[in-house]
C-alpha cells in the first residue's frame, strides 16, 4: 500500500530539515454533535508500530490513543478506575473479582462483545510470550459466569486488579484478532475508529465506527502518519499538513505559531540505566557509584531541553506530587577509580533530544575517567540488545505510570528480578521485598510510603541514574479542537475532536 501524502510529505520535510486542557475525559468519551460529512484527522505520531499494532507491545497505547481499542476499565485524572466496557465490578475476597460487561458493544467485524470474547481476550494475553509488562509477576484464572459476568481470580492479594485492567495492553479485541501468538487489530476493535488499513511502518487509516457503543466521532476517520524525525512533524505542524502532532522536540517549540503547542509535566523519566550483570564492568557498586558521581544533569534541562524539563530527584517526578516527600537515597558505596574503563553507552534516535544527551553524558564519564564507546539506533532496531544486557549504559525516556496508572508495576518490571523490562538486570532482595508488600497494600497513603521506600532502595544499589522529568509537547494546528492532552498518553482523539474544513 503507498504510503498517504502527509508520510511523504514528512519524509522529504526530513530531507530538508538535515541540509487542552488536562486529560478530558468524562464517562468514556464525550458526547458529540452531528459529524461533518468529509471532516478526516490528520496525525503524526512519533514511533512507528513495532509488532504491527500487537496489543500486548507498546503498540497497544497507539490504539488507546487513536481510539480504535478499548479496556474494561479506564482511569481518571488522579488515577481511580471507572467503567468502560465493564460497567461495574466487585471484590468478592483477596483474589477474586467479578466484573459485570456492558451489554452494548459491538466489535468493528460485527461480533458481539460477550463474556467468552472477553475470555478468549483477556487469556490470549496471559499467555503471550513475553506477556505484557502489567501481567509481570502475576497469573490470572479467567472464567464467564453467566451472561454477562467475567470472573477473575489472581494468585496473590492484588487489590490494584481493575487499575491492571486499564492498560491498553488489555484491550479487548474481537476472536478472530487472535491466532496463536500473533494478534491483528484490524478492523476488530471497539472504540470509536476503526482500524482498515495499516502500511508498515509509514502509515495507519482509520475509519468513524458509526456503530459504537457510546455515539458518533465528528471526525469521519484518521490518517496517521509515524514520524519518527521530530523536526519533520514539528515541520507538519507549521505547514499546515498535521492536525494533531505528538512529542514535538523542546528546541522546535520556537519556530512554532503561538497557541499551536501545549505542554504539561509528564510522568516520565529520563534515566540512565546501569547494567548489573556480571558481564558487565559495571556489575561493579564502585564503579557504578562513579557514573552516578560523573552525571550533572543542569546542561541537559537548561540546554537541550531547552528547561522546559524539571530535573530529576528521583524516579518519579512532579506528575505524580505526593513523591516529593520520598525519603533521601543515602548512598554508601565509594566510588572507585574509572581508570579507563571501557563502557558502551546506548540510547535511540527516535525522541530527537535523547542523541544529545548520550554525547553531553559521554562527556562528562570520560572526562570522570571513563571510555565511553556511543551506539545510537532507532528503538525498535535497539530496544532487544538493550533488554539482552549489550550495553553497559543505556539512555531510557521512561513513562513511569503508563501501564496501570500506578508506578508499582513500572518499578517491578524494570527493576525487580523477575521484572520484563530489566534493562540494568538488576535483582536485589530489598527491593523486591518492598516492592511486593507494595504490590499488595491496598491503603493508597501506605503503598506511596512503600513506593518510595523501593525507590530509594533502586537508587542506593546504583542500577539508575534519574536525570530529569520531560514535559509532554503536544502539537495542535490552528482550528483542531476537542483533541485529548493526557500526560499518561493514553489518549489522544476522541469523539470530539476535529479539525477546521
Amino acid at each position: 500500500m503507498p504510503a498517504h501524502p502527509l508520510a511523504r510529505l514528512l519524509r522529504a520535510s526530513t530531507a530538508m530539515a538535515t541540509g487542552l486542557s488536562l486529560l478530558a475525559v468524562s464517562g468514556c468519551f464525550s458526547g458529540s454533535g452531528a459529524p461533518a460529512a468529509d471532516d478526516r484527522l490528520a496525525v503524526a505520531m512519533l514511533l512507528p508500530p513495532r509488532s504491527a499494532l500487537n496489543p500486548f507491545t507498546d503498540d497497544a497505547f497507539k490504539l488507546s490513543r487513536l481510539g480504535i481499542a478499548e479496556t474494561l476499565v479506564q482511569l481518571d485524572e488522579p488515577g481511580d478506575p471507572h467503567p468502560m466496557l465493564a460497567a461495574r465490578w466487585e471484590r468478592v475476597d483477596a483474589t477474586t473479582w467479578e466484573f459485570t460487561l456492558r451489554d452494548d458493544v459491538v466489535f468493528h467485524d460485527g461480533t458481539p462483545m460477550t463474556t467468552d470474547t472477553v475470555v478468549t481476550a483477556l487469556t490470549a494475553a496471559t499467555r503471550a510470550e513475553p506477556k505484557p509488562r502489567i501481567l509481570d509477576g502475576v497469573e490470572w484464572e479467567i472464567q464467564a459466569v453467566g451472561r454477562d459476568t467475567v470472573v477473575i481470580r489472581s494468585n496473590s492479594d492484588d487489590p490494584l486488579l481493575p487499575q491492571r485492567l486499564s492498560s491498553p495492553q488489555l484491550s479487548i479485541l474481537a476472536p478472530d484478532a487472535y491466532d496463536g501468538q500473533a494478534v491483528d487489530p484490524t478492523g476488530r476493535g471497539t472504540g470509536p475508529f476503526e482500524l482498515t488499513a495499516l502500511s508498515g511502518g509509514d502509515s495507519a487509516t482509520l475509519d468513524r465506527n458509526d456503530d459504537y457503543w457510546n455515539g458518533t466521532a465528528s471526525a469521519s476517520g484518521i490518517d496517521v502518519s509515524f514520524v519518527p524525525d521530530g523536526t519533520a512533524r514539528a515541520a507538519a505542524l507549521r505547514t499546515g499538513e498535521a492536525d494533531i502532532v505528538e512529542a514535538i522536540p523542546p528546541a522546535q517549540t520556537s519556530l512554532l505559531q503561538e497557541g499551536t503547542f501545549r505542554e504539561v509535566p509528564m510522568p516520565r523519566t529520563n534515566t540512565l540505566y546501569l547494567n548489573t550483570r556480571e558481564s558487565s564492568p559495571l556489575a561493579d557498586p564502585g564503579l557504578r557509584a562513579a557514573v552516578r558521581e560523573a552525571i550533572d544533569p543542569a546542561p541537559l534541562v537548561a540546554d537541550i531541553y531547552e528547561s522546559r524539563a524539571d530535573r530529576a530527584a528521583g524516579l518519579l517526578g512532579p506528575a505524580l506530587p505526593w513523591s516529593a516527600g520520598r525519603p533521601e537515597p543515602r548512598f554508601t558505596t565509594d566510588a572507585a577509580d574509572p581508570d579507563d574503563v571501557p563502557l558502551t553507552l546506548g540510547t535511540f534516535s527516535d525522541r530527537a533530544e535523547l542523541p544529545e544527551v548520550a554525547a553531553t553524558l559521554e562527556q562528562q564519564l570520560e572526562a570522570a575517567g571513563f571510555d565511553v564507546q556511543l551506539e545510537i539506533r532507532e528503538y525498535s532496531q535497539i530496544e532487544a540488545d538493550a533488554l539482552d544486557g549489550a550495553f553497559d549504559l543505556f539512555i531510557l525516556s521512561r513513562a513511569t505510570v503508563l501501564d496501570s496508572g500506578d508506578p508499582v508495576a513500572y518499578l517491578v518490571s524494570d527493576f525487580s528480578c523477575d521484572g520484563g523490562f530489566a534493562i540494568s538486570g538488576l535483582c536485589d532482595d530489598e527491593v523486591d521485598t518492598l516492592l511486593a508488600d507494595a504490590a499488595q497494600e491496598a491503603d493508597l497513603d501506605r503503598r506511596r510510603t512503600l513506593v518510595l521506600e523501593a525507590e530509594r532502595a533502586i537508587l542506593r544499589t546504583g542500577a539508575a541514574v534519574p536525570m530529569l522529568h520531560e514535559r509532554v509537547i503536544q502539537g495542535n494546528a490552528p482550528g483542531v479542537t476537542g483533541a485529548l492532552f493526557d500526560p499518561r498518553e493514553r489518549l489522544l482523539v476522541g469523539l470530539d475532536t476535529s479539525a477546521a474544513g
